[in-house]
């Protein structure tokens, strides 16, 4: 998570500093206003972000009712913490590199960027307070996600470009030295409202109650025919379906369908390894974020199962049903690909067979290397633990990602792009029909691993 945060400030500093440069080298306008046309998607991309990133300041609160502290020092203090979030933090990588070249630059006077400056941290701020809202009210992130893939589209297409709005607003706050005001008053409001929600709801007969819900039971007879399996297949879609945090790894995993759009103005000639990345990511989202962090979705009851007869084979297989399933809808999904042509269909295909019969393993083989729980009531985020990744998952990205873009180019380079999909598709049922194989050596690294893993698991510091 360190060299992730170190790598995000340096692509933000580095299009702090560069912006202006590539603005101007690219003859696109004056930089000041290209920047502002597509603010909008970039405050986008940050609310986006925050939502799946960004932790929530946790306090126990309950002790702290029956001691001599008001309920608004309490708030004031937990959205403090928000305030100085790293998320805030490393907008300035962007904005103050910037704001110095067009000053050093002389195309503007200091006050206008300076109240221009101003202007987006104030509105940095609302995004911080609006995303308060949105961890705790699921009905205000899904409109906005839709907006911010609506307002995509339809600009993709040329149908509605939002920035043809939005774009004077941001140049208002650059035209008009004091147009700050109009953010400031906006983050101030956010605040204000954030603080009176949350102060609301600190009683224990309000917000801090237990909510009490009616029971309800689930008919899911029809995956008896997996036997054995059925048990932790039937728990998994429980699990999604009743727990945030899987539910949004859940969402969130068939959102990279669309990733395919982020390459389309990129490839240009008809042998180009972004198709394969491509194929890949919007197959398989499912598969990488919810199999990448097998078993630690059942890390809170994992030492009870260990303790039964259960069969790491049963466990492993229901797991991998349950990524082969999502990776087909994914697969029926993408079948909009079409419309861009018989190599983006060729590319989900390829994609969508490797990641049934080689990935989907790899993936659990992973897994047995992640000794990180999961506190399923706890208020993290999808991507929110830091020891998911070490050397040995890093190394097991090489023939999850690489290793089909490999195979790609050697086939496509030397024949044609269709043999390099078709070589992807091959090395994918290979994996299928020699999975039992494969699931014996997964079995035994699992065992392997087993009191390692239930030891880390037992950790809550």
């Amino acid at each position: 998570m360190i060299f992730g945060a170190i790598y995000m400030l340096a692509v933000l500093g580095g299009l702090g500093f560069g912006s202006y440069f590539i603005i101007e080298e690219l003859e696109l306008g004056e930089p000041i206003r290209v920047v502002n046309q597509y603010l909008i998607y970039y405050f986008f991309f940050d609310l986006a972000m925050r939502y799946m990133l960004q932790k929530m300041p946790v306090t126990n609160i309950k002790p702290l009712l029956y001691l001599p502290i008001t309920r608004s020092n309490i708030v004031k203090y937990a959205l403090g913490k928000t305030s100085i979030s790293f998320f805030n933090i490393a907008h300035a990588f962007f904005f103050i590199p910037f704001s110095i070249v067009l000053l050093v630059k002389g195309d503007a006077a200091f006050i206008n960027v300076l109240g221009w400056h101003l202007a987006m941290i104030c509105i940095t701020y609302t995004i911080n307070y609006l995303n308060v809202f949105m961890n705790n009210m699921d009905s205000v992130f899904y409109p906005v996600i839709g907006l911010i893939a609506a307002s995509g589209i339809l600009q993709y297409y040329g149908i509605f470009d939002i920035t043809n709005y939005s774009a004077p607003v941001f140049d208002f706050f650059y035209d008009n030295a004091f147009g700050f005001i109009i953010p400031l008053a906006l983050a101030i409001s956010s605040a204000y409202f954030a603080f009176n929600y949350f102060k609301n709801q600190l009683y224990l007969d309000a917000g801090l109650k237990t909510e009490v819900k009616e029971a309800s039971t689930e008919d899911l007879s029809f995956l008896d025919r997996f036997g054995k399996v059925s048990t932790y297949l039937k728990n998994d879609i429980k699990l999604i379906k009743r727990n945030k945090r899987a539910r949004t790894t859940f969402l969130v995993g068939f959102l990279f369908v669309f990733y395919g759009f982020f390459f389309m103005n990129e490839i240009y000639d008809s042998i180009n390894g972004m198709k394969v990345f491509a194929g890949l990511f919007c197959t398989g989202g499912f598969l990488f974020m919810f199999g990448g962090l097998v078993p630690s979705w059942d890390s809170s009851y994992y030492k009870l199962m260990m303790s039964q007869n259960i069969p790491y084979r049963d466990f492993l297989l229901s797991k991998w049903w349950l990524m082969i399933v999502s990776t087909v809808v994914s697969t029926l999904l993408c079948t909009l690909y079409l419309y861009f042509g018989w190599d983006w269909w060729f590319a989900m295909i390829a994609g969508a067979i490797y990641n049934i019969g080689f990935n989907s393993s790899v993936v659990l083989l992973g897994g047995a290397y992640v000794k990180t729980p999961i506190d399923l009531m706890s208020s993290k985020k999808a991507f929110g633990d830091s020891k998911a990744f070490n050397a040995k998952t890093l190394l097991l990205v090489i023939p999850k990602l690489f290793l089909p873009v490999l195979i790609y180019y050697a086939f496509a380079l030397t024949i044609n792009e269709s043999a390099g999909f078709i070589a992807i598709a091959v090395t994918g049922v290979l994996g299928l029909l020699f999975r039992n194989k494969i699931f014996d050596l997964i079995e035994r690294v699992y065992k392997k691993e087993k009191y390692d893993t239930i030891a880390a698991y037992a950790q809550k510091d």
